[in-house]
């Protein structure tokens, strides 16, 4: 068939990077340009003496091309003052900033009506109803809210129109994240929801002594199940939970990713559950899902036990074509690796990789899988910081701590590249979420960082001698609007192939760029590429010169 391929940026470039050489496994580097960017959102968790448990385990940050201009702007979630969960002041509002193509970014929050209610946590980005402009969603205590992209620079609140309040039963839960999937491949967008425990103020639990209060562990409160919405594609949304066998399944459920890790075309999900095991939900065929975490081998640590998992990537790192599994959980515990092995099973890992040992001392809340210096790898970003900001009182353990980049030297196996990164060279912070994007559209993935009681960081790929690159905008026609769960298959001039997909539930309750980025190495041109659509339809374009964003229109 017949593909439709637009450049977008980057041609007449295109001569100029052909005329020389980059060489594959440069240095990874990151530059903090918050102070210039006109970015001044810092988390708000409206902590007091008791630290309740709901105080640490906010801070959810997406990318949004809003008004369809080409460039990525920024969305923030927030918190609320406590106990009452109501933002008191601007200091507790959502922000939305708008990016002026020039590094810079204008807080269009007031304009475009997404300040929000109630005590923030996560938010998935997604065009929910295939207008062609992206929607938000953010998750939150008890309160849920859906944001429609009015295409003139302001969004409404349609949560209650659309169903997706967050009530189960009538009964209100503490949800943390979301994703935005087709599930059943009819062309439009469903919701899933990771809901996290059964809190109130009023049962909020106290734990450490006057002074040096410590969040309390989630297992002094029961789980709750994740909800499943299904879009009826009239403006409203079907709570599925039951129906598809989501509810049955009772966890703690934190960070969320999306991928088809068997390869049969439909999408699955992979929940991170906080001291429970670990939920994967195998989609059988759009009708229901299977819980499979425990005879995949993903459920447990590999010595049997349940782990703080908070943020994970469901993103094939070998290359092998088949998703894999990056998790973060807390210090002492292990950051998690699991390949996929196929026939429904994965493989630990986590010390091959050179992950596990590595990031023992580290906290973790999100990360993401991304090639950074373009040579065809992905390589991994983990934001970091311990839950309890005095647990320094009780261990040898800090609250604040530097995000980490490892670099993936071939076979998933990585190296600690954090010390040279320059993302060590600033005090260290109590990170949470971070989105994953290109922010100036120079082919190099940025990263934007949510941090509890300082400034958001805005870090810009600085890495000497990026290879070359590729960055698909994919456009569903008879698939979702987004093409979010297309998976894409690219062989280079070398004959380098490589695996991606399109989806924008990435880290620890965040949303990344639902474009899909590939580096090249010091290949010019793209031989091939093979493009598996949700909707079942294969298109394969062919010759593509690299270094530019295209857009590609299913057929």
């Amino acid at each position: 068939m017949k593909s439709i391929v637009t450049c977008l940026t980057g041609c007449g470039l295109i001569v100029l990077f052909a005329a020389f050489k980059i060489q594959p496994g440069s240095p990874i580097r990151f530059e903090n340009r918050q102070a210039q960017s006109g970015v001044r959102f810092t988390l708000q968790n409206g902590t007091n003496s008791d630290k309740p448990i709901v105080d640490s385990v906010l801070g959810g940050v997406a990318v949004i091309d809003y008004d369809k201009d080409g460039f990525l702007d920024l969305f923030f979630t927030n918190g609320a003052s406590l106990p009452g969960m109501s933002k008191d002041g601007a200091t507790f509002q959502n922000r939305l900033y708008h990016n002026n193509h020039d590094g810079t970014f204008t807080d269009v929050t007031q304009q475009a009506g997404v300040a929000g209610a109630g005590y923030g946590m996560g938010v998935a980005i997604g065009d929910c109803d295939n207008d062609g402009y992206p929607d938000i969603f953010v998750a939150g205590v008890n309160r849920n809210q859906l944001f429609h992209n009015n295409h003139d620079g302001t969004f409404s609140d349609v949560t209650d129109k659309a169903g997706v309040s967050g009530l189960v039963k009538g009964k209100k839960v503490w949800s943390v994240g979301a994703a935005w999937l087709d599930y059943d491949n009819d062309g439009l967008l469903d919701l899933f929801v990771s809901n996290y425990i059964d809190w109130t103020p009023e049962t909020n639990r106290v734990c450490g002594g006057a002074g040096r209060r410590l969040s309390c562990s989630p297992v002094l409160y029961p789980g709750t199940a994740n909800t499943l919405y299904h879009n009826s594609g009239d403006g409203t949304f079907t709570d599925v939970s039951e129906a598809m066998g989501i509810s049955k399944l009772v966890g703690k459920g934190m960070g969320l990713a999306v991928a088809d890790y068997d390869n049969d075309g439909f999408p699955d999900v992979f929940v991170a559950n906080d001291n429970e095991r670990n939920f994967l939900f195998h989609n059988l065929a759009g009708r229901r899902f299977e819980e499979v975490g425990l005879n995949a081998g993903v459920a447990y640590t590999e010595d049997g036990v349940p782990a703080s998992s908070m943020g994970v990537d469901f993103r094939d790192i070998n290359n092998d074509g088949r998703p894999d599994l990056v998790l973060t959980a807390l210090a002492g515990e292990v950051f998690s690796v699991r390949l996929n092995a196929g026939g429904g099973l994965f493989d630990d890992y986590s010390y091959q990789s050179g992950i596990g040992m590595a990031a023992v001392s580290m906290s973790g809340w999100s990360v993401g899988a991304y090639d950074f210096d373009n040579d065809g790898r992905k390589d991994l970003f983990l934001t970091n910081s311990h839950v309890s900001e005095n647990v320094h009182a009780f261990s040898h353990l800090y609250y604040k701590q530097h995000n980490a980049v490892f670099h993936n030297r071939g076979n998933a196996k990585f190296e600690n590249l954090s010390a040279s990164s320059g993302l060590t060279d600033a005090a260290p912070l109590a990170h949470r979420g971070s989105a994953f994007g290109d922010l100036n559209n120079d082919g190099g993935i940025d990263v934007i960082v949510s941090a509890i009681g300082d400034p958001a960081e805005i870090l810009y790929n600085d890495s000497p001698g990026r290879g070359h690159w590729i960055i698909l905008d994919l456009e569903g026609t008879k698939s979702n609007r987004d093409g979010i769960g297309t998976r894409v298959k690219l062989t280079s001039s070398s004959k380098q192939v490589q695996y991606n997909h399109a989806t924008t539930s990435v880290g620890y309750v965040s949303s990344s760029d639902r474009r899909v980025h590939f580096g090249l190495g010091t290949d010019t041109l793209v031989q091939e590429i093979d493009l598996y659509w949700p909707s079942g339809r294969r298109q394969v374009i062919h010759n593509i010169p690299a270094d530019q964003i295209i857009k590609v229109k299913e057929q």
